[in-house]
């Protein structure tokens, strides 16, 4: 059960981004169009994160991402793999609470308090961390609830909207070109990149072979993929294209599912709370640990440093949910992608000094494959600087 809840972390980690922008972003090139690119940016994400966890399995005395950097980059490189990982962890933290300080002030709104949502992403934030803090199977064990529950929660929508789902919206599109495509593939990478929560989650399944890591990553990438192609479907099968593409954030979404299904706003406010809470257990959990490997070993430091700074930052920023998701795109190219490649370079060697020699996994392809991944990440560093 441990490697299916983690599998289920790696997919929660990257739904909260992914069920709530996807739609705002590649509604207006159509259901067909986006998941085509959906799917190109799956198949170069995941393979990046088997490279990431063929470079935790064959590197020993690891703790983290900071240590895994060391022992492949060394000092220069574990300095600037740290910086990058702390940027993307911290945009990626600052995105979820935006997303829920906006669901909880709205739900309150409902029930006539006029709350700001500071408040409410506070709370959550600073008891969240204390989940966190317990360790990774009280983290395991939480997601895999939260996660079961947002599943059956989206599977009871799409049963709700079945109904209404008309398959003229689909091939609909209101600003297609190869150019906006490529623009917005750097959020859509974000949504699909899970890869922060590896090196935490090789630790936490230690005893763990080869091929059961490799299934780990190859479950917890698919499922996200399945999900985002569903969320999708209903969501422009009964809102089109046209209407989908002004949203301009969570709460328009649901207000407009909640007038064309009456009693379903509550339903899908739920899902999209789940969706943002499992993204927000795998980003901090992620940073904890980043936090324990790389500056302090006490718990009430890392804790401060996990949760304290992220909110302050989301008090300054409060109306930048997609933005932070297309600034944590552009670091991703770099930490995701690239660093993988450059870290894989070195545990491949024959003689590797920190070879960890009970672990033998490669990830397939070859060089081909490594060519392509940084083909693909290029792509990706074209398209944040178009955006």
């Amino acid at each position: 059960m441990k490697l299916f809840g983690s599998s289920l972390i790696l997919s929660g980690t990257a739904l909260g981004a992914g069920m709530l922008a996807i739609p705002m972003v590649l509604a207006q090139f159509g259901f067909y169009v986006s998941a085509l690119l959906m799917l190109v940016i799956f198949l170069g994400t995941t393979y990046s994160a088997l490279l990431l966890a063929e470079t935790c399995t064959k590197t020993k005395d690891n703790s983290g991402m900071s240590s895994i950097a060391y022992l492949t980059l060394g000092h220069k490189g574990k300095h600037f793999i740290n910086a990058l990982f702390y940027l993307l962890l911290v945009c990626m933290m600052i995105a979820y609470l935006i997303g829920i300080g906006d669901l909880v002030h709205n739900f309150l709104l409902d029930l006539g308090m006029d709350v700001p949502p500071a408040v409410g992403y506070t709370l959550f934030s600073l008891l969240t961390g204390f989940v966190v803090v317990a360790g990774k199977s009280h983290v395991d064990k939480l997601n895999r609830g939260l996660f079961i529950l947002m599943v059956a929660m989206l599977l009871l929508v799409i049963a709700s909207l079945l109904s209404n789902i008309h398959l003229s919206n689909l091939s609909q599109e209101s600003a297609f070109s190869t150019r906006n495509v490529v623009k917005y593939s750097a959020v859509i990478f974000t949504s699909f990149a899970s890869m922060v929560v590896i090196p935490s989650l090789v630790i936490y399944n230690h005893e763990a072979s080869d091929k059961q890591i490799r299934n780990m990553i190859l479950l917890g990438s698919v499922i996200p993929l399945l999900c985002y192609l569903i969320w999708l479907f209903a969501i422009i099968g009964n809102l089109g294209v046209e209407a989908v593409s002004q949203f301009d954030n969570i709460s328009q979404l649901i207000a407009a599912f909640g007038a064309e299904a009456g009693m379903l706003k509550g339903v899908i406010a739920l899902f999209s709370a789940l969706a943002l809470i499992t993204s927000y257990l795998g980003v901090s959990m992620a940073l904890y640990d980043q936090n324990k490997d790389a500056i302090t070993k006490g718990n009430t430091e890392a804790y401060g440093l996990t949760f304290i700074l992220p909110l302050v930052l989301a008090t300054l920023f409060s109306n930048q949910f997609v933005s932070m998701l297309d600034y944590a795109g552009m670091v991703l190219v770099f930490l995701a992608i690239w660093g993988p490649l450059a870290m894989v370079k070195q545990v491949r060697k024959p003689h590797f000094e920190h070879a960890k020699l009970d672990h033998t996994y490669t990830a397939a392809g070859g060089r081909p494959a490594l060519v392509a991944t940084f083909l693909f990440g290029a792509l990706i560093f074209v398209s944040w600087f178009m955006g």
